[in-house]
């Protein structure tokens, strides 16, 4: 019995020992935890004070104005909300914040029209914002971080990438500093100034969504989740090395609020457009002329192509560049000067890109081979600002004048072109016609339900209609039909 006592106390203390040591280990382990600063317990949350310090300074608020007797059926809503509606041709909703009634009160001469923000570029007085923040202004007003306010010129505004530079007389400024956009990376951390709803200087931050989407014409967007709202338009994107890398530019909604979809113009190609703007007040665009369409996996499959990548050409235009350079109907371009088009949304990006008159080498994929063909690069036709007051000499009736409208015939080979039988073409937009959003170049189909067929029967029906009314219009872009209310100014 003595011996078995013995074991058995032996082995208690066996495991006393073991309880003990367990103990003193998780002891240790914990008091080097907790001996461990903040930072390295909680990893990877970045601390934005040092680049609201460097980069705030750079970031500018940006308010424009129109006069009074411009502005359509939008009196009374609170105009920083306006701003993102005009941006993305969404209805007011009823719960806008609106201002008191102005029936019986003088109005001045000129009133708000919108509000968002942008950053300096030079130390000169350059400064980068969006197009559409611009756009349509009389007067634009740039109140920098320590509230010195200037009147600000418009250097040049780009409405297809939605980039506009603008200049105010000073010096000294803080320059905004420019990152590498190829060296962005999906999940990394980045950072908006702005001023959303007109409150100036606003940080917000998130981390980077996806790269290359395609929802702009030209640009392959940045998507985030960085909170931007009315107001932020035109203000900067910053890494965590305080660069900028994009402009924030749209988001995605579905109430017409913020839902976690943001997207930024990358600043490597803003940048292109700002060269331009600068030294010319425009931009130039390449162009092939071809029309074309995606390659689906069953095609690339069928014809053996092997994956579905480049663009598919589905028509030629007759004496385009493509035309002379041998490009045909059905074919494949799979590359552009030696760079593969992945998908059909790059070539005209790539092409865009192009001086006009270069030349340019195009891997097309005909019949099971391929080609290298030389096209001469054409001009796409450059836009045209909207002119605030006509500057042509041509006579306008006066109910053509009511509209703000200056229209021509169409040649028999513009008719053939676009397919159309009649209608007139716009010649000038402005005031009436320009809010409603008519442009140089659209083609008037219909007047009140009524087709038109030449100059004539357009002026005949226009001097029956009441001066006073809104009169809908049926017009041509490109190849899309739409419909237009003009609202004859009072």
């Amino acid at each position: 019995m003595s011996v078995l006592a013995v074991s058995m106390s032996s082995r208690a203390e066996a495991r006393r020992g073991w309880w003990v040591s367990g103990f003193l280990l998780l002891w240790a382990l914990a008091a080097l935890f907790l001996a461990q600063p903040a930072h390295a317990q909680v990893r990877g949350l970045p601390d934005f004070t040092d680049l609201v310090d460097q980069v705030g300074p750079s970031v500018v608020n940006i308010r424009t104005l129109e006069k009074a007797s411009a502005r359509g059926g939008e009196e009374g809503v609170d105009e920083e909300m306006l701003e993102f509606f005009r941006r993305f041709g969404l209805p007011v909703p009823p719960n806008v914040p609106r201002q008191g009634p102005r029936s019986g009160r003088p109005q001045p001469e000129e009133q708000p029209r919108g509000v968002g923000s942008g950053f300096i570029l030079s130390a000169d007085g350059f400064i980068m914002t969006n197009a559409h923040v611009v756009d349509g202004a009389d007067e634009v007003l740039v109140t920098l971080p320590d509230k010195r306010e200037f009147k600000a010129r418009i250097v040049g505004a780009d409405k297809r990438t939605d980039v506009a530079v603008v200049k105010i007389e000073a010096t000294g400024l803080s320059a905004v500093k420019i990152g590498d956009v190829s060296r962005l990376k999906v999940g990394e951390w980045v950072m908006a100034i702005g001023s959303p709803f007109g409150l100036e200087n606003t940080v917000t931050a998130g981390i980077v969504s996806a790269k290359q989407r395609d929802t702009g014409d030209y640009l392959p967007l940045i998507q985030t989740d960085v909170a931007i709202n009315p107001g932020n338009s035109g203000g900067p994107l910053i890494n965590l090395r305080g660069e900028v890398v994009g402009i924030n530019s749209q988001i995605y909604s579905r109430s017409g609020g913020y839902m976690g979809i943001a997207f930024a113009i990358p600043i490597d190609e803003a940048m292109r457009v700002s060269e331009q703007l600068r030294a010319s007040g425009r931009v130039t665009r390449g162009r092939i002329g071809v029309q074309i369409d995606q390659v689906t996996k069953e095609v690339a499959e069928a014809i053996g192509l092997g994956k579905p990548q480049g663009a598919l050409v589905r028509g030629v235009e007759a004496g385009a560049p493509a035309e002379k350079a041998g490009v045909e109907a059905g074919d494949i371009i799979i590359k552009l000067d030696g760079k593969a088009i992945e998908k059909s949304t790059d070539l005209p990006r790539m092409v865009g890109s192009l001086k006009p008159g270069s030349r340019a080498t195009l891997t097309v994929f005909r019949r099971g081979a391929t080609k290298d063909l030389t096209v001469t690069i054409g001009e796409f036709e450059a836009e045209k600002p909207v002119a605030r007051k006509a500057q042509d000499d041509k006579p306008r009736t006066a109910a053509a004048a009511a509209l703000g409208l200056t229209v021509t015939e169409l040649t028999e080979a513009q008719k053939k072109d676009l397919k159309l039988k009649g209608g007139v073409r716009v010649e000038s937009a402005v005031e009436a016609a320009a809010r409603a959003g008519l442009r140089e170049g659209d083609v008037i189909l219909a007047l009140s339900n009524v087709e038109i067929g030449s100059v004539r029967e357009f002026e005949t029906l226009l001097g029956k209609l009441d001066k006073g009314k809104p009169v809908n219009v049926l017009f041509r872009r490109g190849e899309w039909a739409q419909y237009a209310v003009i609202r004859p100014q009072r």
